[in-house]
């Protein structure tokens, strides 16, 4: 059984069908899923999905990069606040984005490591959103150095020294639709670092991998994900789902 590590299920993407595509995913094998939180207007979906299938949805909480703007407090105060009254399985997803736009690249690193020293307090791992941000996100990390930093670079995108850098850190690298795109680049190293440390993720509804390329992707679609690393590595996709589903479950503390 796989488990899909990062998957926004709760997004609007799937409200028509949000149930119909929970179903396909049982039913392609993906046993579990773990929902990132965005910022205080996902939060209730995200309740709402994890009542309905208590015993495979799992929950993050944490502020998306992209989401820090002028009412970045009242965002991290509602991440405490639901920190403190809730279960989560990681806090996430956090990290740095500056892509799109630099405007509050200080807030949003003043966010990420905030959040960093909850995650350390409660003993959580971290799922960490990286784009065009590897030094940034590597300088806060090396700043918080603590036995109980942990987590993972979701959707890595990353260089192999990149990924290596991560590693030494000891954080798993998430793998998703991006191994399976021609220009991905990353299958051409991946298989030359501990599969030990790697997880599957969808990120659903985005980055649908080939050949659903462009289309919404669904955690239904993460056996093609672990097909192609079954690929990379040389291993049997069962052996793939053994060995990622078993770094997922130790990552997250999942059953």
């Amino acid at each position: 059984m796989l488990i899909d590590t990062h998957t926004h299920i709760y997004a609007d993407a799937f409200d028509e069908d949000r149930d119909e595509a929970i179903a396909r995913a049982f039913s392609a094998g993906v046993s579990q899923l773990i929902l990132p939180a965005i910022d205080s207007e996902t939060t209730t979906i995200m309740h709402e999905v994890k009542s309905a299938y208590p015993n495979n949805v799992h929950l993050m909480m944490g502020l998306h990069p992209t989401h820090v703007g002028h009412n970045v407090e009242e965002e991290l105060a509602h991440v405490r606040e639901q920190l403190d009254t809730h279960p989560f399985v990681a806090v996430g997803e956090i990290g740095m984005d500056l892509y799109w736009d630099k405007t509050f690249q200080k807030q949003q690193q003043e966010a990420f490591a905030r959040q960093i020293e909850w995650a350390i307090d409660l003993d959580l791992p971290i799922a960490i959103h990286c784009r065009d941000a590897f030094a940034p996100i590597f300088d806060v990390l090396e700043g918080n150095k603590d036995a109980r930093l942990r987590g993972v670079f979701h959707c890595f995108t990353g260089t192999k020294n990149d990924a290596q850098r991560a590693l030494d850190l000891g954080f798993y690298l998430g793998i998703g639709g991006v191994v399976t795109f021609k220009n991905g680049k990353i299958d051409s190293f991946l298989a030359n670092l501990p599969l030990e440390k790697m997880v599957l993720e969808t990120d659903a509804p985005y980055l649908a991998p080939t050949p659903y390329r462009g289309k919404r992707n669904e955690s239904a679609y993460l056996p093609l994900v672990a097909h192609k690393m079954a690929e990379v590595f040389a291993v049997s996709p069962d052996e793939m789902a053994h060995i990622t589903s078993k770094n997922a479950k130790n990552l997250f503390g999942l059953c």
